[in-house]
């Protein structure tokens, strides 16, 4: 029977804090290799193995691309690159964003999945929005291990809610108690039931992130696992295609962005915030405008022509003013309710 002997921990806003509880205790020959994922800045050094490192008596590093895995160590995926596990080996890649992130949750742990079945022992943490709902949902169809970390144990309960509400999940507790826990998972052995046939649609996902598919493929790779939609990607601007993962909709485009429901709802609602701050700029641009002709106008006393001017001034600044106001308004009001 296979030892249970991958463990795959995401996480993002909070996360940091259980991560460091976790790792302070689990011992130094741990028969097991660690993952970790946790949403970061692409363009700054990542400090997370330096931190890990104060608390952990394994080894702690950002692997490099093709690494060997190897167990009692802890790899923390790189900013801005995907950390996809494949054979044996580690798999770095700037793929299309998932969830508005990179590195992404649901990459690691589908990879994972796929790769090891039921040796996989995935773990969610504080974060917000919902990044590894898929992942673990993932995890649990090959025959995994779930872990989430108590919603109110979370600094931010978000990722951990979403995780419980659209999965059955095999523990659900806090982050003191994720160590123990980890350290009696891995000196048990797991079932050979556990590891079924690898779902041809986690496979094509895998995939689809690797840009393994040609282009014409890629395309009929996203139309085998959903439906083409009227949406389109708040990333590329190309379609979606609406995927039904259980009760889990989820969202992707041919180039391989990928989105939950809560992603792509936050996406949305940022590009309309930019749209409207563009057309606010335009507005006012065109405002001044009118005023500077309507000034001219009148200097050369043109009256009728710089009233004109001057009252289309006028309307254009209670254009300003209510757009302004939709704004400005408190965040959880809708744009468009004005």
């Amino acid at each position: 029977m296979p030892e249970r002997d991958i463990i795959v921990i995401g996480g993002s806003a909070g996360a940091l804090e259980a991560l460091s509880a976790i790792v302070s205790s689990l011992p130094h020959k741990l028969r097991a290799s660690i993952f970790v994922v946790i949403h970061t800045s692409p363009t700054k050094e990542s400090l997370l193995p330096r931190i890990l490192r104060l608390h952990s008596r394994l080894g702690v590093s950002h692997p490099d691309d093709g690494q060997t895995i190897e167990r009692g160590q802890i790899y923390v995926a790189p900013p801005d690159l995907h950390m996809l596990l494949d054979n044996g080996q580690i798999s770095l890649m700037h793929g299309p964003k998932e969830n508005r992130s990179r590195p992404a949750i649901d990459p690691l742990f589908r990879s994972a999945a796929i790769n090891y079945g039921a040796r996989v022992i995935a773990v969610l943490l504080s974060g917000a929005l919902d990044d590894g709902t898929a992942g673990i949902r993932a995890v649990q169809r090959t025959g995994g291990i779930t872990i989430v970390q108590d919603p109110a144990d979370a600094i931010y309960p978000s990722i951990p809610e979403s995780a419980i509400q659209n999965n059955w999940i095999d523990h659900i507790v806090a982050a003191a108690e994720i160590g123990p826990l980890l350290r009696r998972l891995v000196e048990e052995r797991a079932s050979e039931e556990g590891g079924p046939v690898v779902p041809e649609d986690l496979a094509r996902e895998v995939g689809i992130i690797k840009q393994e598919f040609e282009s014409p493929q890629m395309i009929d790779a996203v139309n085998e696992l959903g439906e083409l939609t009227m949406f389109t990607c708040p990333e590329c601007q190309g379609a979606l295609w609406e995927l039904k993962d259980g009760e889990l909709l989820r969202y992707r485009c041919h180039v391989g962005h990928a989105f939950s429901v809560d992603s792509l709802d936050t996406a949305q609602g940022e590009k309309l915030e930019a749209a409207l701050w563009s057309a606010l700029r335009a507005l006012e641009e065109r405002s001044a405008l009118s005023r500077r002709l309507a000034k001219q106008a009148r200097a050369r006393e043109r009256h009728g022509l710089a009233e004109r001017f001057e009252r289309r001034a006028d309307e254009t600044d209670q254009h300003v003013e209510s757009m302004r106001q939709v704004l400005v308004a408190d965040p959880d009001r809708t744009l468009v309710t004005s």
